[in-house]
C-alpha cells in the first residue's frame, strides 16, 4: 500500500524504423494494444499533464497546506501528487489502493492527515488515514469501518468543512446528509429543487449550498453550540436571478463571492457578505455570456481571490475576469473525454482539470492580469510611500509572471 513518491514510467518508444526486426515489431504493436493512444495536447499556457493514473479521472483535490493534489480514477488507485513538482520534468505521486472497487469523488481533511473517498459500487464513505514513514513516503490505511448507507441515490459530491466538524454528501435526487466524522447523520436536508446538480460546503465552514432543477442557488448554516456540539441546521439566503436550472456554483477563499452558471446561457458573481440574519440579501455583482451553459451541462471553478471564473463545458475551459465580465482564454479540446472536474490550486497560479487519464494544469494569465489592473488602480489612490512600495511590489510580480508566459498585453 504504502509507496513512496516514484517517478512515473517513460510511456513506450514507437519502433524507429520499419526495417527494425518484425519480432520487435510485433511485441510494440502487443503494449500499444494494451495502452489505449492518450489525448494529445499542447497549449502555450499548458504548466504540465500529471500522467500515472491507467483509469479515467473523476475527481480532484488541493490539500489545504497546499502541498499536495488528490486524484481518483476508475483503475482502483487515489494518488497523491506533490504540488511543487508541478513545473519539474518529473512528476512524483504516491498511490492508494481501493480494495475490490473503486473512488469517485475525494477529499483532504483539513489537517492534512486523512482523505475521504466515496465508492463507486459499495456506495459508501471511506476515510484512509496518511502516516508519514521514515523514509519520507506515507502508508494510507483505510478505517476499518465504512459510512453506513443512507443514500438512495447516485452521491454527486462530498465535502469536509474546513473545522473538521461535519462531513456533507449530496445524492442526484433532493438530499443532503450532514454526517459527524464518525459516520453519524447529524442532519438530513431536502432541497426541494426536484433533483441536485451540485452541493458543496463553504471554505468557512459556515455554509451549505446547493443547486439544480430550480433556478436558484439555496444556502443553509450550519449551526454548532459553544462547545462544539451540533445544533441544527437553518435556511440562510438564496441566489435568486437565473431564469433556468443552475448547472454549478463555487465560493471564493473567503466565502464572501459566489459564482453561479445556468442553463439560462449566463454566469453570475454574487456578494454574499450579508448579514442575512437581518434579511439582508446577496448582491449581484456581475453577470457574463456562455451560451454553452444553454445545451450542455457545465462545470465552473472560482479563482481564490474570485478574480477568475473558469467555466468547463465538453472537453473545453473558458477564463473569464469576473470584474470586467470578459472573455480571456479558451483552451479546446482539452481532454479526450469530457472535464469531470476543474479546480484553482490554493495559490491562484494554476487552473488543473480532468477528464481522460490525465491531469492538465494552465498557468492562470487572467488572474495575473487582473492583480495588475487592481494595483494600477490602487497606485493611482495610494496616499504614502510605503503603501505605494507594497502594491508596486505585487503589480511588478504579477508583470514578471505574465512576461516569463509571453502573456503580457502591451
Amino acid at each position: 500500500h504504502g509507496l513512496s513518491f516514484s517517478s512515473r514510467q517513460k510511456a513506450n518508444g514507437f519502433p524507429l524504423s520499419k526495417s527494425s526486426a518484425s519480432k520487435k515489431q510485433k511485441q510494440h504493436q502487443r503494449i500499444r494494444k494494451e495502452k489505449p493512444q492518450q489525448h494529445n495536447f499542447t497549449h502555450r499556457l499548458l504548466a504540465a499533464a500529471l500522467k500515472s493514473h491507467s483509469g479515467n479521472i473523476s475527481c480532484m483535490d488541493f490539500s489545504s497546506n497546499g502541498k499536495y493534489l488528490a486524484t481518483c480514477a476508475d483503475d482502483r488507485t487515489i494518488r497523491i501528487w506533490s504540488t511543487k513538482d508541478f513545473l519539474q520534468r518529473e512528476h512524483r505521486s504516491m498511490r492508494a489502493n481501493v480494495e475490490l472497487d473503486h473512488a469517485t469523488l475525494v477529499r483532504f481533511s483539513p489537517d492534512c492527515r486523512a482523505f475521504i473517498v466515496w465508492l463507486a459500487s459499495g456506495d459508501t464513505l471511506r476515510v484512509f488515514k496518511m502516516t508519514k514513514r521514515e523514509d519520507g513516503g506515507y502508508t494510507f490505511t483505510a478505517t476499518p469501518e465504512d459510512f453506513p448507507k443512507k443514500h438512495k441515490a447516485p452521491v454527486i459530491n462530498i465535502g469536509i468543512a474546513s473545522t473538521g466538524k461535519f462531513i456533507m454528501t449530496v445524492s442526484s435526487d433532493t438530499t443532503i446528509l450532514i454526517w459527524n466524522l464518525k459516520g453519524q447523520v447529524l442532519s438530513t436536508i431536502n432541497t426541494n429543487q426536484m433533483n441536485n446538480t451540485h452541493a458543496a460546503i463553504s471554505p468557512c465552514s459556515r455554509f451549505v449550498a446547493s443547486c439544480g432543477f430550480t433556478p436558484d442557488v439555496k444556502v443553509w448554516e450550519v449551526c454548532f453550540g459553544k462547545k462544539g456540539d451540533f445544533q441544527e441546521v437553518v435556511r440562510a439566503f438564496e441566489l435568486k436571478g437565473h431564469s433556468a436550472a443552475v448547472h454549478s456554483f463555487a465560493f471564493s477563499n473567503d466565502s464572501r463571492r459566489m459564482a453561479s452558471v445556468s442553463k439560462d446561457g449566463t454566469w453570475k458573481l454574487w456578494d454574499i457578505d450579508v448579514e442575512y440574519k437581518k434579511q439582508q440579501d446577496p448582491y449581484l455583482l456581475r453577470t457574463g455570456r456562455f451560451e454553452e451553459a444553454g445545451t450542455t451541462l457545465c462545470r465552473l471553478a472560482l479563482s481564490p481571490d474570485a478574480q477568475v471564473l473558469a467555466l468547463a463545458s465538453g472537453s473545453s475551459i473558458h477564463l473569464y475576469n469576473t470584474r470586467r465580465g470578459e472573455k480571456e482564454e479558451c483552451f479546446e479540446q482539452v481532454h479526450g473525454e469530457c472535464i469531470t472536474d476543474l479546480s484553482f490550486d490554493i495559490t491562484g497560479r494554476f487552473l488543473a482539470s480532468c477528464g481522460d487519464r490525465a491531469v492538465r494544469l494552465f498557468h492562470n494569465t487572467p488572474g495575473h492580469r487582473a492583480v495588475m489592473e487592481e494595483m494600477q488602480g490602487h497606485l493611482k489612490r495610494a496616499s504614502n510611500d510605503s503603501t505605494r512600495q507594497r502594491l508596486q511590489q505585487q503589480l511588478t510580480q504579477a508583470q514578471e509572471a505574465l512576461k516569463s508566459l509571453g502573456a503580457l498585453k502591451k
